[in-house]
């Protein structure tokens, strides 16, 4: 039986594609013998907000509790966590560890991204729906400022990562295979670095 925790991978907008770094995690870790569940969230490129927390809703009610439990969040799908965080709380949804990868800022918008803003910061939700979070971003994230991803780490009372020249950790700043982030899932070894 794998050692490895049970690791649901929550995509962005436009979902995440196949050279992206979720899809490369979501395959080693499965080669490894870990169960991985990555669910493809109803029009990703249209994301409704209501659809994707009844989505992730059922996904973590899912999801055995016998092992421990990790999310990996990237962009929206940050977002989509933090608005789960700070919703109505049911313990039988909580997890171990959630790692929040490049979230857009409070000023990012997108005509086909509705809803979505404010960004909810509920630290004492975050604390119910993990045992621990963490947050991870580039220093040149043309999404979110240094300044404002620093800003929802202190409002959230959690650790925060910056990665020099990691954009926004997708596959244009060059993140399909991240070993460090692996090392992470598989050890919870911090602070999360890039490639």
């Amino acid at each position: 039986m794998s050692s490895l925790p049970y690791v649901i991978v929550l995509h962005g907008f436009t979902g995440s594609g196949p050279e992206h770094w979720q899809s490369w995690a979501a395959g080693e870790l499965a080669r490894a013998g870990g169960a991985v569940e990555y669910p493809q969230f109803t029009d990703p490129d249209r994301p409704d907000r209501a659809t994707w927390l009844a989505e992730l809703t059922e996904h973590l009610a899912a999801a055995p509790t016998e092992v421990e439990r990790v999310v990996l969040a990237h962009s929206l799908g940050a977002h989509l966590w933090l608005h789960h965080a700070a919703g109505e709380f049911d313990p039988a949804l909580r997890v171990d560890r959630v790692l929040l990868v490049a979230p857009p800022g409070p000023t990012w918008e997108d005509p086909d991204v509705v809803g979505w803003q404010p960004l909810p910061l509920d630290p004492t939700g975050l604390r119910r729906a993990a045992g621990s979070t963490r947050l991870v971003t580039g220093d040149d994230d043309p999404y979110c400022a240094v300044a404002e991803a620093t800003a929802m780490a202190e409002a959230l009372f959690i650790d925060h990562d910056v990665v020099p020249g990691g954009a926004h950790l997708n596959i244009v700043a060059g993140y399909g295979p991240w070993p460090a982030l692996l090392d992470w899932v598989r050890h919870g070894r911090t602070p999360l670095t890039g490639r």
